[in-house]
């Protein structure tokens, strides 16, 4: 059961909830709004009801009113929200330092409130929190990657990843996860509506905070092939579950460089649709 609560003293019988509720469940009467058990069920966790109710009088899923922020007048210029997006660049140059274990959990605490297909909420954040065990990871993904290219079949970017190897075996530097003192993986069970879509929501959410943050970030897409198509025993190595799909991974950590300007790119091409 959803647990939808009203504080009759504060409802102003408006119907905002019932209008607004994605699984149309909240039946408005004289009394106020209510939820009979059968809807009780469908409903998708979303909290929407206990959002827009202007007077907090609404408590759903266990969260009342005063559990939550106030969202009105807190919001970014959108001059500099456009800003971040634009200055934001792939580093793959780190100080070899730790983050702060405080600022990782905000960072994906505030990542967690990416949204989700149908609302599943059900990805799992795999982080690396410290670069020695991230070093220790590291060695152990290219012994793995070594043993899969001397005893196993060929595979796809067999050459690009014994290239790789080399980078790591002549020069002792992490072409793959370029030396970063972190990693984050991101996962979802495969009977989810949209695993891999909303890893990918995540992963973009906690970018954005981890730019604001002053922290760089890199999309690992060859660290991800690594884990799914060449040396899936990372998986294990990681605890990432077996029935889970893995969205996508992201090395993250203090940048070693300064970006000074924004680049010029060109526009996405747009196609206007008329009826």
């Amino acid at each position: 059961m959803n647990r939808f609560k009203v504080d009759r003293a504060r409802c102003i019988n408006c119907g905002l909830c019932a209008a607004d509720c994605p699984s149309r469940i909240i039946d408005m009467t004289d009394e106020g709004p209510v939820v009979t058990r059968p809807n009780g069920l469908k409903c998708i966790r979303c909290q929407h009801c206990l959002a827009i109710c202007p007077k907090g009088a609404v408590s759903v899923v266990g969260v009342g009113p005063e559990d939550c922020m106030l969202g009105q007048g807190a919001l970014p210029e959108a001059q500099k929200v456009g800003y971040l997006m634009k200055s934001r660049r792939s580093i793959r140059r780190y100080k070899p330092e730790d983050l702060d274990p405080v600022l990782i959990k905000e960072l994906l605490d505030t990542a967690s409130y990416a949204p989700t297909g149908k609302n599943a909420r059900r990805v799992l954040f795999t982080v690396i929190d410290n670069r020695e065990a991230m070093d220790k990871f590291r060695a152990k993904a290219m012994e793995l990657l070594a043993r899969r290219l001397r005893d196993g079949e060929p595979f796809a970017r067999m050459e690009d990843f014994a290239g790789h190897l080399k980078v790591w075996e002549t020069k002792k530097a992490d072409s793959i996860f370029r030396g970063a003192p972190h990693l984050l993986v991101a996962s979802a069970p495969k009977d989810c509506p949209t695993p891999e879509a909303d890893c990918l929501i995540a992963l973009s959410y906690f970018e954005l905070l981890a730019q604001a943050h002053g922290v760089g970030t890199v999309w690992a897409g060859v660290g991800k092939w690594m884990m799914t198509l060449v040396v899936p025993e990372l998986r294990a190595v990681l605890g990432i579950p077996d029935d889970h799909v893995i969205g996508y991974a992201m090395a993250f950590g203090k940048p070693q460089v300064t970006y000074t300007r924004i680049p010029k790119h060109a526009a996405f091409e747009t196609v206007n649709v008329s009826l």
